[in-house]
């Protein structure tokens, strides 16, 4: 079976692009985020004749996560057990959708961004991650991946260079060591044995640039259970996808992250 993730920032205006990368990689199952939209607007109709199941959570044009499956998509779950919400007044936002597609456990999430560590965003984001822990510690025993946009540089290695980002969110100790926790638990970064080094990333700003010269991060991320992680026999971030030269309309900020699995 093959999966991916993908923060397709607005699915509306990247429906093409979707629809040929499942073509072009025979995708099985694909995670979304930033869908952007509720789900009554978003354009299915080539998913669903192409043979593809779609499970999707928005709320309006912010946010927004979905599942595409051709595996079939079972016991569908919008947020995930104790997900704190956003807002004034507070409320669940559309950050994380799960499903049980072919017999795995999948999680499509966005987490949220955390503006500045200054923010009462960014303790939103450490509650979320801390939340997101809890619920997942239960899921370890099974065939379960966590994907999506984690917001998170674990290491060094993972931006271009991490001085730019002494102030910034993303890189701080608390984001990293919420990061580290999963992977404590039991979780395994099933891509990184198959993209090593560095330099490797999944995201670039518009801003100047940046993927032209490679000043990226690496934030998207397939976090298997120990069960699942035994599955998978390759990975790869399919960067002609965030290309700006590549395809008819302009690409994502974010490259798709494919796990192959026995």
């Amino acid at each position: 079976m093959r999966i991916a993730t993908w923060n397709v920032n607005s699915l509306r205006s990247r429906i093409d692009r979707v629809e040929e990368f499942l073509a072009r990689h025979e995708i099985d199952v694909l995670a979304l985020q930033e869908t952007k939209a509720r789900e009554e607007q978003l354009p299915l109709m080539g998913l669903q004749s192409a043979g593809y199941e779609i499970a999707a959570a928005g709320y309006n044009q912010w946010n927004g996560v979905a599942l595409i499956s051709r595996v079939g998509i079972e016991d569908v779950e919008v947020g995930f057990p104790g997900m704190p919400g956003w807002g004034d007044p507070v409320a669940a936002e559309a950050r994380a959708i799960g499903a049980t597609c072919g017999g795995v456990r999948i999680w499509s999430l966005y987490v949220p961004n955390g503006r500045k560590p200054d923010d009462p965003h960014y303790v939103y984001k450490l509650d979320w991650l801390a939340r997101l822990r809890e619920a997942a510690g239960g899921w370890l025993d099974g065939q379960t991946a966590l994907v999506g946009d984690w917001n998170v540089c674990p290491t060094d290695e993972d931006v271009f260079d991490v001085t730019q980002f002494a102030r910034s969110t993303h890189v701080t100790p608390p984001e990293r060591a919420a990061f580290a926790a999963f992977l404590d638990d039991g979780y395994v970064d099933v891509v990184r044995p198959h993209c090593p080094g560095p330099d490797v990333y999944t995201y670039w700003d518009y801003y100047r640039q940046r993927f032209e010269r490679n000043r990226g991060l690496r934030i998207d991320y397939v976090l298997g259970s120990p069960a699942l992680a035994a599955r998978v026999t390759g990975a790869f971030i399919d960067t002609d996808e965030r290309d700006p030269a590549n395809g008819a309309t302009n690409p994502s900020d974010h490259a798709p992250v494919v796990v192959d699995l026995a």
